[in-house]
């Protein structure tokens, strides 16, 4: 692996925005790929000068690059607010060497540096972004991978089919041609990337680099693709960083990792192509990088309810300074000028030590983590992001991926009759994280799981999409396993979602304008409750789905005070046409209800169980909220699904794209991306794929066409029926599957500000 000393600089992805999804190239020759370089747009004027800094944070150990990591030259090229995402700075390779670039910053901090004066400095010392990296071939692509045999609708079989072909625009490698040399103190350049030496799968727009945890779900999709040695060489890069490092990287983060995952893709891979050859690397760095998350993120906990002590583990990043591919976002969190309260020294080092846990935990961010997920209302996260406590907290989601980890691991070792005392030792590990889970964090009378905080010594009350994580995992309360009742208490949310809004599952009930908040709905979670509900024992599915009395709603099926929040305080679902929400309580609040099943939940069949008709309703709103954005922002299938009108792709300013599949979805309009967060919505998008794939493989034969709501008639303008408005255009219920103007006018905003991927 070529290394340098300016890994440490952070190796961070491509900052700004991503254009309109390409058309999938050939499987024989590399895809086109336009690599364009942002140009710097000052917010102010190019005569006016940098506003006041606070002083320089601590140089951070993980990151000694005097260029790309904290320092005088990161801080005050963020400050000049040269572009609209601070990643992108960092993702510039510098043009000159490290020495000449900083006796030029040298000369202009000299001075009374104006805005323009920074424009040149950066114009005249760095390169485009992205160029590292190289677009190549997939020699074993199959436009036909063998589970399309298995889906029977003939749009969702060309969907599918269409998204496969999207690996070939998102497969990458390091282009070794482009690469700075090693070290920061020599050379012709120096640049943050940390090149890996085998072929990878980017998520997409920003996210140039293979992501952590991101690639968990891109493998599932690669295996439907049957794109086995994609996944071999994805596993190889990270194992090629836990060599170097110890740890898998977030991203190239080097003071942070992502859910360790790693194990779970590996054991996938190898029941999936049968290449147990992989395990004589593999396995011995599995059993280090678990070691690395128990040296590390670890602490034992005892427990206030049974007084036992547990060994649970926890998000923790060291770090006293701001990201630095988000340092003006940390920046000006720590010291907002609007904010009365200034905050001291070890508070700003506490808050980037959160902010940069927050990025380790995959959820930046989130109220699931947050003491006042409110405080300075939705337009101003700043002041809830201060009351970050990520690091008091034992996560259901991380501890529950541990637990399946060690039990996967014990389950290859047992594979390869080898080393049965070290099996026998991940099982008893494993044993310890399920009785931790079960006693800190299973609450049966609510029948979910809640995060620990440990400086209040409880549960937190937050409900969020970690409760699935246990089950998908293997961990089934007691409480569960013994009534048929109480397993579907588990999943009532679900039923309450699939019958109230036209989306899929958000992460939280809470809309704080954070982006793991709703109305936000994240593929993974999709993945991760189907996979749930896949966990449960026959027995207690077999039930038909339980229905509210004719005067309630899926609202009152819910445990009492599981999801925390009462049903006139949940997110709206706006009815199309009205400028509305539809009624919060009662009957009419279910307003995607249909006889036997939901608005795009498909069909329903005789005997059918409980937990199989919400898979089936689930896994058929996924295939709506990713074809209908898709076919909103201009996708179309030849003699399928024909495009959509200038008028109405005008809704979404789409009139020249080809179709997005975003990185999130909203739970109340599957028109359109999710939103929120520090960066604008992403398209590509590797997780998004590779769960739609797994979805069309797992479910073909029960998935339908999905009906898409109508973009003119959400906007109250009425639509004509021409050719660009065809039946799958058309609202499954009237007045239902709607969406409001704010959320049409917030997903045209993000796309006026997509640039190439």
């Amino acid at each position: 692996m070529h290394l340098s000393t300016a890994v440490f600089a952070s190796a961070v992805l491509q900052g700004v925005r991503a254009l309109p999804q390409a058309a999938p190239s050939s499987a024989t020759s590399p895809p086109t790929v336009t690599i364009s370089t942002a140009v710097a747009s000052p917010s102010v004027a190019l005569s006016a000068t940098l506003p006041s800094q606070v002083p320089l944070p601590p140089t951070q150990a993980w990151c000694p690059s005097h260029i790309f990591c904290a320092g005088a030259l990161l801080q005050s090229v963020n400050l000049a607010r040269l572009y609209p995402d601070s990643k992108t700075f960092v993702d510039k390779p510098t043009s000159k060497s490290s020495q000449q670039v900083l006796a030029d910053f040298a000369a202009l901090s000299n001075t009374s540096a104006t805005e323009g004066d920074y424009v040149n400095f950066v114009d005249s010392n760095f390169r485009g972004e992205g160029l590292e990296l190289e677009a190549v071939a997939l020699t074993d692509f199959q436009a036909e991978p063998t589970f399309l045999g298995g889906v029977t609708d003939p749009l969702v079989k060309a969907f599918a089919q269409t998204v496969h072909g999207f690996w070939t625009q998102l497969i990458r490698n390091t282009n070794q041609t482009a690469l700075c040399p090693e070290g920061t103190e020599s050379g012709s350049c120096e640049s943050s990337l940390i090149p890996l030496n085998h072929t990878f799968v980017v998520p997409g727009g920003r996210f140039r680099e293979q992501y952590y945890w991101d690639s968990f779900w891109i493998i599932q999709g690669l295996i439907e693709s049957q794109l086995f040695s994609t996944v071999n060489e994805t596993l190889q890069n990270f194992m090629d960083e836990i060599e170097n490092f110890g740890f898998i990287p977030n991203g190239g983060h080097l003071d942070r990792s992502q859910p360790p995952l790693f194990v779970h893709m590996l054991a996938d891979y190898v029941t999936a192509s049968n290449d147990t050859s992989i395990l004589k690397r593999a396995l011995p760095l599995a059993e280090a990088e678990l070691k690395w998350w128990k040296d590390n993120r670890s602490l034992n906990v005892t427990s206030p309810f049974t007084n036992r002590t547990y060994t649970m583990a926890h998000y923790a990043v060291n770090n006293t300074a701001p990201r630095p591919e988000s340092y003006l976002e940390d920046y000006l969190t720590a010291n907002d000028p609007t904010l009365q309260t200034p905050l001291a020294e070890q508070e700003r080092a506490d808050l980037y030590a959160e902010l940069a846990t927050g990025a380790e935990t995959g959820w930046d961010y989130s109220s699931r983590f947050m003491g006042q997920p409110f405080a300075g209302g939705t337009n101003n996260t700043n002041p809830a992001l201060r009351t970050l406590g990520i690091r008091k907290s034992i996560p259901t989601c991380l501890n529950s991926i541990l637990y399946k980890a060690h039990t996967l691991l014990a389950d290859l070792y047992d594979s390869q009759q080898q080393n049965l005392s070290t099996s026998t030792a991940h099982r008893t590990t494993a044993e310890g994280i399920r009785a931790g889970i079960l006693d800190l964090l299973w609450d049966p009378s609510k029948l979910a799981f809640y995060d620990f905080n440990t400086t209040a010594n409880a549960r937190n009350n937050i409900f969020t999409a970690a409760t699935f994580y246990p089950l998908w995992n293997g961990i089934i309360p007691d409480e569960v396993l013994t009534s048929s009742q109480n397993a579907f208490g588990v999943f009532a949310s679900l039923n309450m979602v699939l019958n109230r809004y036209n989306g899929t599952f958000p992460v939280t009930f809470l809309e704080s304008g954070q982006q793991w908040d709703a109305p936000n709905a994240w593929p993974p979670h999709q993945h991760i409750i189907l996979q749930a509900l896949r966990a449960l024992p026959g027995n207690l599915t077999t039930d038909p789905l339980p229905t509210a009395n004719a005067s309630a709603s899926a609202f009152d099926l819910l445990p009492p005070g599981q999801i925390g929040v009462d049903q006139d305080a949940l997110p709206g679902q706006p009815i199309t046409g009205t400028g509305t929400n539809a009624t919060k309580a009662g009957n009419a609040a279910d307003v995607s209800r249909l006889n036997g099943t939901v608005v795009n939940g498909g069909n329903p069949t005789s005997g059918e169980g409980w937990a199989t008709a919400l898979q089936r309703q689930l896994a058929n709103r996924y295939v709506a909220s990713t074809l209908c954005s898709w076919h909103a922002t201009g996708g179309q299938i030849p003699n399928l699904l024909p495009r959509l009108s200038d008028q109405e792709l005008n809704v979404t300013q789409s009139q020249n794209n080809t179709g997005n599949m975003f990185e999130k979805f909203s739970t109340s309009d599957i028109d359109s991306a999710g939103r929120g967060g520090e960066y604008t919505v992403q398209a590509g998008f590797g997780w998004t794929n590779g769960v739609l794939l797994w979805v069309a493989s797992t479910y073909g034969n029960v998935l339908v066409a999905p009906q898409c709501p109508d973009l003119l008639a959400q906007v109250g303008t009425t639509a004509s029926t021409g050719s660009g408005s065809t039946g799958t255009n058309k609202n499954a219920a009237a007045g239902r599957g709607s969406v409001s103007v704010l959320a049409v006018a917030l997903v045209a905003a993000a796309m006026v500000m997509l640039n190439v991927m």
